[in-house]
């Protein structure tokens, strides 16, 4: 089941957010989001931030925002999706992402992004198998966990 998030999910969202930053080098960053901050996400993006699950609390989440500032950059998004690790390979994921494109779409959004750590192989086989296509590799542009990371860029456009 894929429905609109809501400023009350923002807890699981949060948590789920988190557990990725903690324990991954999937995203670069080491600070965790609030719950604030993701209820304001919420608020901010509606029609744009949906969440994922079978009952009441979601085990994924995805939504979209700002590519780069700028009014040139307005039809040009980046993409964020997150599933607990049950919910990978049950189909949640690309049912999230087809909501997702479905949203963009309907807000003249031409050219989705995703970010993706060169770690994370099997987020850049989903985006591959969703028809999102390679197209930059930037290497050791992060660095988590001791580690250099490169930030391979992939893009579909809708």
């Amino acid at each position: 089941m894929i429905r609109v998030a809501v400023v009350e999910d923002a807890p699981l969202i949060a948590a789920l957010w988190n557990a990725m930053i903690r324990e991954t080098t999937s995203t670069f960053t080491t600070i965790e989001k609030t719950q604030e901050e993701v209820a304001s996400l919420i608020t901010q993006r509606p029609g744009a931030f949906f969440v994922a699950g079978d009952g009441p609390e979601p085990v994924g989440f995805a939504t979209y925002g700002p590519f780069r500032p700028g009014p040139g950059y307005t039809a040009t998004v980046e993409h964020t999706i997150i599933l607990s690790a049950d919910a990978q390979g049950t189909g949640l994921g690309r049912a999230l992402m087809a909501r997702l494109e479905e949203a963009a779409r309907a807000d003249s959004i031409h050219v989705m992004i995703a970010a993706i750590s060169n770690t994370n192989q099997d987020a850049q086989a989903f985006h591959g198998r969703l028809g999102f296509l390679e197209v930059a590799r930037m290497p050791q542009v992060g660095r988590k966990s001791g580690q250099w990371l490169d930030l391979v860029l992939m893009q579909k456009i809708l």
